[in-house]
């Protein structure tokens, strides 16, 4: 079987130039000498899908051959032998069919193959010349680039304009017939007048150089003169010191502290000015002076000194002493954060004394005294301030009034919705989140607080609609908002001193109310104030009929809150009170609660809601004399007022034996009006009697 398939794998070959068969050739000669099978020319001739067609025609006979041989033999019949060998016949005779199809196949791949291949060589060799090409391109236009960028000297030169040059150059070097027409001659001309003005304004440099030499030499003899000077100006300075104390003129400690002033940082510097300035213009009882260290100041402004052998004396120090451990990441941020809240050396303190008014004559009001200290944090381009009130007289203790006086409340609100909790600059926020800080509110308590008329006074502005990259210190918004800030400042140190006095009268269950607003009142008033009591903001929020108020953003925590207590027989109203800081310009806000048979608020009486409105609304009635400290104790005195009118004018109840509880004692035109049933609460002085409004 082996001799048979060698036999039949052996492919026929026919010469096509006439030489031996292949049979003949030697052994050498068959490796060498080219091939041409018989199917080669049948390829170009037969169609490939007629091929594809056959083949599987042959296929499927194929099958169909072998399913019957395998059928027959299956049979087992002797007979059948004959039939099974036309059928292998069959069989061989498409096995030649099919082994003629993959030759003619092959021969179709590798023609294809071969054109395929002479196609790539041919795109190569046009893509090869492509390259060259581009690179003939490219070194063309590197050429021209280098031609284009080419740059004389003269074009350095900032020459004259041509207007110029024709009218001042003279004609031998213009020449404007040739130059006019010819560029290259017209900018030679140019550079020949160029070299005319150089030389010119050289002998010209010379010439002040020489006279600069003598104006320098005229200079150090006046110096020497003004050096000689600065002793005896000294020494008469010394001299005139009593004379300026006898006459309060104190030149020499001003000319000190403007010395010092040098070294404040610009804001501060500012602030110092303008308010120096307000204080000798307009407030002589404005006192402005600087604190702090002044060489530390100084050294701020220093540039660090070189000492290379400094540095090597401590490095061997340090090779011999054992190694320093690195500090852990929680020291290092708290050194961040130390160097990012560094305050500067030097301060601004400002000393800001009230005059004296009526129910203030017993304090000293003459010398009480609203110290401010500002500080300007370096890295973080803001200001800040400290508070501290000082009074002549020893106040009188009431514990209600312990935040009235205290550094952190007395500047709060100062302007409307000036909390100084958080930082005015956009930019800090930033820099808190490099070193962790949450928000500056937690460290107001060292620093001082940011007011934002804090960075006026220092000329700071800081626009949140459009970020600056640099802020500086600017005289005229300092100088714009310092009348109005000290008039605010004097005016909230006059009200919370007039409150501190008020509550500690208030404590005692005593409502002092001045021989100016006795008119608001009548001459008897049975109801009387109990307690008077400070309570924090969480306590007045739980309150239920205090939720209207807080609804209306008219309580915030910023705000001081009390409660009074107004009594009278079984009747108990409860008051709760918002003391907003810009006391007295604007005005307390009263919650009303009266616990009467029963409990009566603004919600289920409206006779307790007309109360309110006594209090709150016509506040203005109570201001009293300006500036209107007394209002709160006015408020005070009427709900005592308007209380007895309730009670006397609620009608008696028959079931209940005996007298009435609350007699009426008010004289009332009329006791209820309309179908809301509202009682008589206005007096009317000086008939003496009671009406609705």
């Amino acid at each position: 079987m082996s001799s048979e398939s060698s036999k039949k794998r052996k492919p026929k070959v026919i010469r096509t130039d006439g030489a031996t068969p292949e049979g003949k050739r030697g052994k050498g000669d068959g490796d060498q000498d080219l091939r041409y099978y018989s199917e080669e020319c049948e390829v170009d001739l037969r169609d490939p899908i007629k091929d594809y067609e056959l083949y599987r025609e042959t296929c499927q006979e194929l099958q169909r051959l072998m399913a019957e041989i395998q059928e027959l033999k299956s049979r087992g019949i002797k007979d059948n032998a004959v039939e099974i060998d036309e059928r292998r016949v069959q069989s061989c005779v498409h096995f030649m069919t099919l082994k003629k199809l993959n030759r003619l196949a092959h021969i179709r791949l590798k023609k294809g193959r071969d054109q395929t291949h002479e196609a790539k060589q041919k795109v190569d060799a046009y893509h090869l010349q492509l390259q060259n090409l581009l690179y003939e391109v490219m070194h063309l236009q590197k050429e021209i680039t280098k031609c284009l960028e080419f740059k004389s000297k003269h074009e350095e030169i900032e020459l004259v304009s041509l207007e110029e040059f024709y009218q001042e150059a003279p004609p031998e070097i213009s020449r404007p017939a040739i130059t006019l027409s010819e560029p290259h001659q017209q900018t030679l001309a140019r550079l020949d007048w160029e070299l005319e003005q150089r030389k010119r304004l050289a002998e010209k440099y010379k010439e002040c150089l020489t006279s600069k030499e003598k104006i320098l030499k005229e200079i150090e003899v006046k110096k020497e003169y003004l050096s000689s000077l600065q002793p005896r100006l000294n020494s008469i300075m010394q001299a005139s010191l009593p004379v300026q104390e006898y006459l309060f003129m104190p030149f020499d400690q001003a000319h000190k502290q403007y010395e010092t002033a040098r070294h404040l940082p610009p804001p501060l510097y500012v602030l110092f000015v303008q308010a120096s300035a307000y204080g000798q213009a307009c407030d002589k009882k404005l006192v402005v002076a600087i604190e702090g260290n002044v060489e530390e100041a100084k050294a701020l402004y220093k540039p660090p000194e070189d000492s290379q052998d400094d540095e090597s004396d401590s490095d061997a120090e340090e090779e011999q002493t054992t190694k320093r451990r690195r500090p852990t990441l929680g020291v290092q941020l708290d050194d961040k954060r130390k160097e990012m809240l560094k305050r500067h050396p030097l301060s601004v303190t400002v000393d800001l004394k009230c005059k004296g008014n009526n129910d203030l004559s017993s304090v000293g009001a003459d010398e009480n005294v609203l110290h401010l200290t500002f500080y300007y944090l370096m890295n973080l381009n803001v200001m800040t301030v400290k508070a501290k009130v000082a009074t002549a007289v020893e106040m009188t203790t009431a514990i209600s009034a312990g935040d009235l006086l205290s550094p952190d409340s007395i500047l709060n609100c100062l302007y409307p919705g000036d909390h100084g909790r958080k930082t005015p600059n956009p930019a800090n926020q930033f820099q808190f989140d490099k070193v962790g800080i949450l928000t500056l509110s937690d460290y107001v308590t060292e620093l001082g607080h940011p007011y934002v008329w804090v960075q006026k006074l220092g000329g700071l502005h800081f626009p949140k609609d459009q970020p600056q990259h640099t802020v500086t210190a600017d005289n005229t918004l300092s100088a714009s908002h310092m009348e109005l800030t000290v008039k605010l400042l004097r005016s909230r140190l006059q009200s919370r001193l007039a409150l501190h006095k008020q509550f500690a009268s208030l404590e005692h269950g005593v409502v002092p109310v001045s021989s100016e607003c006795q008119h608001l009142f009548p001459t008897k008033v049975v109801s009387r104030l109990v307690k008077w009591a400070a309570i924090p903001y969480e306590d007045y929020a739980k309150l239920p009929y205090t939720k209207d108020v807080i609804e209306a953003g008219l309580a915030e925590d910023t705000h001081l809150y009390y409660m009074a207590l107004i009594e009278r027989g079984t009747a108990k109203l409860q008051a709760a009170v918002v003391l907003n800081p810009g006391y007295s310009t604007l005005p307390p806000i009263f919650s009303l609660c009266l616990n009467w048979k029963g409990e009566r608020t603004g919600s289920n009486d409206d006779n307790i809601r007309a109360m309110e409105s006594e209090v709150n609304v016509n506040y203005k009635e109570l201001w009293g004399p300006k500036p209107g400290h007394q209002l709160l104790t006015n408020q005070l005195q009427r709900l005592c007022m308007v209380l007895d009118v309730y009670l006397e004018t609620e009608p008696h109840d028959t079931s209940v034996e005996g007298p009435k509880e609350f007699p009426q004692e008010k004289m009332c035109l009329r006791l209820v009006r309309g179908p809301l049933r509202l009682k008589p609460f206005k007096f009317n002085y000086p008939q003496g009697f009671f009406s609705h409004r």
